[in-house]
């Protein structure tokens, strides 16, 4: 990796867990991310339950991107993965993902599911080249801010 700065090492990303002094921060990139944004409280009450795994990425002190799953048994549902707008397109939602993949196998999880709109490439490509499949469709499960009704796939993924 080539060094811009001389004298100085670029920063790596980390992915750990958050904690409910993030919950404001989360809740920006959400809402940026997302036609219908998760607030302050939601992150809240899913960093209070046990069987959800909340991870944040940062970039030295700045909280720039999440990924949130919800565990049952042996499987896992990711339900959100973002990364704020000024970061997209450098690769950091795929290291995300699959340091949050390994997480979750850590915990047992053997299978993770997630949905994701039919039409949004660059969140396919990701899941694609994390391993993901094809395992069903839902017809308007997304709702844009002007009504249209959008298709869901329902993606798959072993981790055994």
């Amino acid at each position: 990796m080539m060094n811009w700065f001389p004298g100085k090492e670029r920063a790596a990303p980390v992915v750990e867990p958050a904690s409910p002094n993030d919950t404001a921060r989360l809740a920006a990139i959400h809402g940026a991310s997302f036609h219908r944004g998760w607030g302050e409280s939601e992150f809240e009450a899913m960093l209070a339950e046990r069987n959800t795994l909340i991870q944040r990425l940062r970039l030295r002190s700045n909280v720039i991107g999440f990924a949130v799953s919800r565990i049952a048994a042996d499987e896992a549902e990711i339900l959100s993965i973002a990364i704020d707008a000024g970061y997209r397109g450098q690769g950091f939602s795929s290291g995300l993902l699959f340091t949050h993949l390994g997480h979750l196998a850590g915990r047992g999880v053997r299978t993770v599911f997630l949905e994701v709109e039919e039409n949004n490439q660059p969140a396919r490509r990701l899941y694609e080249r994390a391993g993901f499949t094809i395992a069903g469709r839902r017809e308007r499960y997304y709702r844009e801010a002007g009504g249209q009704e959008l298709n869901a796939l329902v993606l798959r993924r072993n981790l055994s």
